[in-house]
């Protein structure tokens, strides 16, 4: 980043000053997300905007290592507190966030002191990622659904807030309020919500929002889930975005949905492969499908992921992909007839929203692009709930469980050279260390102990 570009950041930022305060705008805050998927922020008077935007502000370096709850898992050769990175907001991308007054809101990416890119900056990393597809003509279009719960009463334990059937219309009118709140502030936000509803588990909402490019729907991720909880506290309701809030329930999903574009035209549809999928399309399925037992080290970064990860709980199990298959990892869709033009995709169910949201997408990438340069092709799909198959089926058809455990998905991860080249060593061992410290955490610990632990973080 060298002094033009940061004269034109400050320039930038200069004129949005006026049109910020007239809204009653008092301060302006930026966040990453860390590799525990905690959203860090730091903010500034909006007097400062026009400093933060062309120097950005101070966060020290061992935030790579911070652990979910703010334990730091540092590099044991003592270099955890030492050295300064700035995080600086991207101006593209500013919101006033309506549930918060006085307050705007812009994603940031991180930067060294010397101006270089931080080298485990995720953000930066989805951003690289994209661009080597569009050096191939090829974008991407993406979304994440965002499930959770909301809970009422004092106290760390889950109480839920509504009753009623999952997907129940009776659950929807004991808090028709609230739930009005999240789609209007998030409309007024500029986030495009396309679906809402009660979900399965008790307490339990999901929504879905209107496709757009892998950075932009990383950033609406964060600010969607930042919505939820201001909305929600509001309300006198506290909300968990856990996998696993209570370990008798199904738990939160973060499934995301991907399609690929080239000349306007979508390479999940129209093509000669099994459902339509051109042979761009399939291979880069095929590549995430080869990669994702070691991606579910940044999709399912928790040891209360792997209580969610079970069969028979819509959660995406098993490593195989079927048409409309909510027991697959990946689950092709073609919409309605008529309409596969512009809604065929493919969803990655297994993935929860622990993870920090930026990594998953530049895992996916990075994967999909690998598949696409081998011209990597899919298994037979499966047309069944894998669990209803039998041990010598299973075997037969080649379809296994994806990682049971963290300690498992991290061993493929840390093995994995297509996603070390994507990530970068030290990106990928810093993620390595952070796991492991949960992993040592959560040695002795019981599921209830696990999801009381991670339960309100997220």
């Amino acid at each position: 980043m060298d002094v033009e570009e940061r004269n034109g950041r400050r320039a930038r930022a200069e004129s949005l000053l006026a049109g910020l305060a007239a809204q009653g705008v008092v301060a302006f805050a930026t966040t990453f997300v860390d590799n525990s998927g905690v959203a860090r922020v730091k903010a500034v008077p909006l007097s400062r905007l026009p400093d933060l935007a062309a120097w950005g502000v101070g966060f020290s370096t061992a935030f790579d290592y911070f652990r979910f709850d703010d334990w730091v898992a540092a590099p044991p050769d003592g270099h955890g507190p030492v050295g300064d990175q700035r995080i600086v907001p991207d101006l593209s991308r500013v919101v006033r966030l309506h549930a918060q007054p006085g307050w705007a809101w812009a994603p940031g990416e991180r930067w060294a002191q010397d101006g270089q890119p931080h080298d485990k900056c995720s953000r930066l990393l989805l951003r690289r990622q994209v661009e080597a597809l569009a050096a191939q003509d090829v974008t991407v279009r993406s979304a994440f659904e965002i499930e959770w719960v909301v809970s009422r009463g004092g106290g760390d334990e889950f109480v839920p807030a509504a009753g009623g059937s999952g997907y129940g219309l009776s659950r929807l009118a004991e808090l028709s309020d609230y739930c009005r709140d999240v789609i209007t502030t998030l409309g007024d936000q500029g986030v495009v919500v396309e679906q809402f509803h009660p979900e399965y588990a008790a307490g339990q909402f999901e929504l879905s929002v209107a496709p757009e490019s892998p950075v932009q729907a990383a950033d609406t991720s964060v600010l969607v889930r930042a919505t939820v909880k201001a909305v929600g506290l509001a309300h006198g309701l506290r909300t968990s975005f856990s996998p696993k809030v209570d370990t008798s329930g199904v738990g939160n999903g973060g499934h995301v949905h991907l399609s690929l574009w080239r000349d306007g035209a979508n390479l999940m549809a129209g093509g000669d492969r099994r459902f339509g999928l051109t042979s761009d399309g399939e291979a880069f399925s095929a590549g995430v499908l080869e990669h994702l037992p070691a991606l579910l080290a940044v999709g399912a970064p928790g040891v209360a992921s792997y209580l969610r990860l079970v069969p028979q709980h819509w959660a995406g199990a098993y490593a195989c992909w079927g048409l409309e298959n909510r027991e697959a990892a990946l689950r092709m869709v073609t919409g309605s007839t008529g309409s596969s033009d512009w809604a065929a995709n493919m969803e990655v169910k297994c993935v929860d929203l622990l993870a920090n949201p930026y990594l998953v997408l530049a895992g996916l990438l990075a994967a999909g692009t690998a598949g696409m340069a081998a011209g990597a092709e899919l298994p037979e799909p499966v047309d069944v709930d894998p669990a209803a198959l039998d041990e010598a089926t299973l075997a037969e058809r080649g379809i296994e469980r994806l990682p049971t455990t963290l300690r498992e998905a991290v061993d493929l991860f840390a093995a994995d050279a297509t996603l070390a080249a994507a990530f970068g060593r030290p990106l990928v061992d810093a993620i390595v260390a952070v796991r492991e410290s949960e992993l040592d955490l959560f040695s002795d610990a019981s599921p209830d102990e696990v999801a009381a632990a991670t339960r309100w973080v997220h």
